[in-house]
């Protein structure tokens, strides 16, 4: 028994663009984001896809929409699929979040949580998907958190190694299989 996973990031935000740390914020999608998810939408409807599972926050509930909305594939909001919470640093910029990331592997940002919290908050997805969805083909749109959790099952790298890793984005996205 297992499960296929198409991962893929949320679309291009107006923070990505000006080069901000969106965390647990909301963020918005830009222009550009707005067209990719479209092309997320032509390029995933037809791929044997059984459910959509987002993000709730509303960056990659946008893409969800996008991509989704009108295609009759259930797409199901999770709050475990949410970014790291960098607390008091959401919203900062993003070169200042990264600098420092490996001092919050374990220990939470202040008013937010640790990289390895956020791995594990996810990692219950993950686990929770084979009461419903074994022998199927479901798609996560996440943040970088979800992708850390899932090369974290596919490799079992530790998380101090995932979260030193630079994150490279690949518009095709990620495929594994759970199980």
């Amino acid at each position: 028994m297992s499960i296929e996973i198409v991962y893929e990031t949320h679309a291009l935000t107006e923070d990505n663009e000006q080069g901000f740390a969106t965390g647990w914020l909301p963020g918005r999608l830009s222009a550009q984001g707005r067209r990719l998810a479209a092309d997320m939408g032509q390029r995933r409807r037809d791929d044997g896809i059984a459910a959509v599972f987002t993000s709730d926050l509303w960056r990659a509930v946008e893409t969800a929409q996008i991509a989704f909305g009108d295609s009759g594939i259930p797409v199901l909001h999770d709050w475990r699929l949410r970014e790291c919470d960098f607390g008091t640093r959401n919203g900062s910029p993003a070169p200042d979040v990264k600098a420092d990331r490996l001092d919050y592997v374990d220990r939470p940002y202040p008013g937010g949580e640790s990289h390895s919290q956020a791995l594990d908050r996810v990692a219950g997805l993950l686990a929770d998907l084979p009461s419903r969805w074994d022998g199927q083909r479901v798609m996560l749109i996440g943040h970088l958190a979800t992708y850390r959790a899932l090369e974290r099952m596919r490799t079992g790298l530790n998380v101090r190694d995932l979260v030193a890793a630079d994150f490279e984005w690949q518009p095709e996205g990620w495929e594994y299989r759970l199980g």
